[in-house]
């Protein structure tokens, strides 16, 4: 039983021109860093942002930030190589067939399937919770059957994943326009904060810019730490070990650049653009980042600072709430942005492990007038709907964080094998000291997943588990790569 069988880069390739399974290719270098930014600057920077600064970092939130931007940079350095050298669909999916083999190519890809669908629905039913809030502030009351803290269905978030999947029906450059739209509102909601909070700015918010620490009480049973159950590392609060914790936490506001690399199959210059794509969006979503927070703690002492939403309480402290409201319209236009890439991301990922065969084939037929693969965006639209409509999530959330990591210690690992199994391979773009660079991805996501909760650790072995018995139930058996004999080195 070979289940560590590759799938050479050149048969990657081809399987992209078979005319029913063949995306079209409308996407430039500012389509993808839209996209980057679209799914990146939603509830990190609207929310917790305020969260960290008065739990975990005080004023030093602005450093935590810079370093999870340099953790996460360097997965990006190691998917900009892959997704210039091997421009299919399917992101970490694809390249860890390229490179590990099939079975850890699935492996990755369930857990894909695990964090894409799990966010968009995450981030669709908090959609719907700032759409309920701003409708309140115009006197206009949803029911709390439909919209409330407990509903029995949340509308709201049903309907604009309904929406949404529509867009990403019709046509990947239609999503690309919507998904614009939304970001230039988003993005000068983000700006209009940052100019007009610095006319409320006082120094002495900023003293002591580094707090100094305190001991937090060790987290007991599931949901303590992985880090602390494994080594007995109680949490700290605000320090410098404080700036670190932080990191770990704000890291998650990141979480979406790897997504641009799924578009790299329907992208007209690949090689170029996708690194572009890529990297151009974490730069940008970074300094906001950073630019906001420093904003932010200047215009209220840290430990005042609203956990739920610092950005329109802080200027509602200054006594300007009409600014609430309008930051309140872009943390709307964000979490659209965010749910819409999240879906998009989701049926590329399906579309490739389709394609290969490890499930149906039959579902990543092309639609012969859009151009986009419509029954998997439909039914991940469907599987969307149901979870955004129906169920509670309160910390599965945090199954996409650990999915995250995950997918991106794979890839960086595989930037080191492909390096050295196929040298020949034309690269777009090559991550520069390797194998250092990489190493020190895997080991900076492997921290970050260590600070996950160990309830977090074990439903994710679960979903593993159940990933393991569907491949070798239907996947290792439908394999179009073990149906085939290969040419030598494939």
């Amino acid at each position: 039983m070979d289940i560590f069988r590759t799938k050479s880069v050149e048969q990657s390739i081809r399987d992209t021109e078979a005319p029913e399974h063949q995306l079209r290719k409308r996407l430039t270098a500012m389509d993808l860093m839209v996209f980057g930014i679209g799914v990146i600057v939603g509830t990190g920077i609207f929310v917790l942002t305020g969260q960290v600064a008065k739990e975990v970092a005080g004023p030093a939130v602005a450093v935590s930030f810079v370093v999870a931007g340099v953790v996460c940079g360097l997965a990006a350095l190691c998917y900009a190589e892959f997704a210039s050298t091997i421009p299919v669909a399917g992101s970490a999916y694809t390249f860890s067939f390229a490179t590990l083999g099939e079975f850890p190519a699935w492996v990755i890809g369930w857990d894909l399937i695990l964090e894409l669908a799990l966010a968009a629905a995450v981030v669709s039913v908090g959609w719907s919770g700032y759409f309920a809030s701003m409708l309140d502030s115009v006197g206009i009351h949803l029911p709390p059957s439909i919209a409330g803290d407990d509903p029995v269905v949340n509308l709201p978030a049903v309907v604009i994943v309904f929406l949404l999947t529509a867009i990403l029906v019709v046509g990947i450059k239609i999503s690309s326009r919507v998904n614009l739209i939304l970001v230039i509102t988003k993005i000068t909601v983000v700006l209009l904060v940052i100019v007009a909070g610095l006319f409320f700015v006082k120094g002495a918010n900023y003293t002591p810019f580094i707090p100094e620490p305190v001991h937090s009480p060790g987290v007991e049973g599931l949901k303590a730490p992985l880090i602390q159950v494994l080594f007995g590392v109680t949490p700290v609060a605000f320090g410098v070990i404080g700036i670190f914790s932080a990191a770990a936490i704000v890291f998650f506001a990141f979480i979406g650049f790897d997504i641009v690399a799924t578009a790299a199959e329907e992208t007209v210059r690949p090689q170029r653009d996708v690194p572009r794509g890529i990297i151009g969006s974490l730069v940008v979503c970074t300094v906001l980042y950073v630019a906001v927070s420093l904003v932010v703690v200047g215009m209220q002492p840290y430990k005042e600072l609203s956990t739920s939403a610092p950005l329109s309480d802080a200027f509602t402290a200054v006594g300007h709430p009409w600014l609430a409201t309008i930051i309140s319209v872009g943390a709307i236009a964000g979490l659209t942005t965010v749910v819409l890439v999240l879906l998009l991301g989701q049926t590329r990922v399906l579309f490739a492990m389709c394609r290969d065969g490890l499930l149906p084939r039959r579902l990543a037929v092309v639609h012969p007038t859009f151009g986009t693969p419509a029954r998997l965006t439909i039914l991940v639209g469907v599987v969307t709907m149901a979870l955004a409509g129906f169920v509670s999530f309160g910390e599965l959330a945090e199954l996409v964080n650990i999915g995250t990591l995950f997918a991106f210690m794979v890839v960086s690992i595989g930037v080191v094998v492909l390096r050295r199994t196929r040298p020949d391979l034309e690269r777009g773009f090559r991550v520069p000291l390797v194998p250092l660079l990489p190493i020190l991805s895997v080991l900076a996501c492997l921290y970050l997943m260590l600070n996950l909760p160990l309830e977090t650790w074990l439903r994710f072995v679960i979903w593993m588990v159940i990933g393991v018995v569907v491949y070798f139930g239907y996947g290792y058996r439908h394999s179009r790569r073990g149906a085939v004999a290969a040419p030598s080195g494939e």
